[in-house]
């Protein structure tokens, strides 16, 4: 029997596989920046109070820490790059990291593991900082850094401490973002 003129059967790479590949690409970008909080939670004026004592300003960067964290990370990068707009070679590296931590922070479905070792997500977020402050700290730019670092800390700082915490739903997400380990992305409620 002759298979003259038949399409075959295995996959070459082509045209559809790269459709999928982006496709596949959009829909984790899309389910791993949904672990971020909503920017109208974040950025609501009516749950802005200054607090009412030392012992409420630690209890409040604490809880805002943990409840927005995806959302400060992306604050703090974003304040990184556009202090590196006029360091071409700084702003590679910060490009080659922001692709590490996406991969390895924002995009991941399951937690990190290493060895069969499972990697607590707060470990992943200080190791990508210390690397990504390492390696842009080679290229020279140091002075942009710092402070791009300390509007970022500062920022980071004032925002969970007058940002009251009664009306965050501390559902099982949030314990979660407490403890360090990240539920699914499609569990958040908020």
């Amino acid at each position: 029997m002759t298979t003259y003129g038949t399409i075959p059967t295995s996959s070459a790479p082509g045209p559809s596989t790269n459709l999928e590949y982006i496709s596949r690409a959009k829909e984790r970008i899309k389910a791993g920046l949904g672990t971020r909080r909503p920017w109208k939670l974040m950025f609501n004026f009516r749950s802005l109070a200054l607090p009412s004592g030392l012992g409420d300003v630690f209890s409040r960067v604490r809880t805002n820490v943990g409840f927005f964290r995806m959302n400060y990370a992306i604050v703090v990068l974003l304040i990184l790059f556009l202090s590196l707009l006029w360091h071409p070679i700084s702003l590679i590296v910060f490009v080659v990291m922001m692709a590490v931590w996406l991969f390895l922070y924002f995009l991941r479905d399951e937690p990190l593991a290493i060895f069969n070792r499972t990697i607590d997500d707060r470990v992943v977020l200080i190791v990508l900082a210390v690397l990504t402050i390492v390696f842009l700290l080679l290229t020279h730019a140091t002075l942009n850094i710092l402070v791009a670092l300390l509007i970022g800390v500062v920022l980071i700082l004032v925002h969970a401490a007058v940002r009251r915490t009664e009306d965050l739903s501390l559902d099982e997400e949030a314990a979660g973002l407490m403890t360090g380990v990240r539920g699914s992305p499609g569990s958040i409620s908020s």
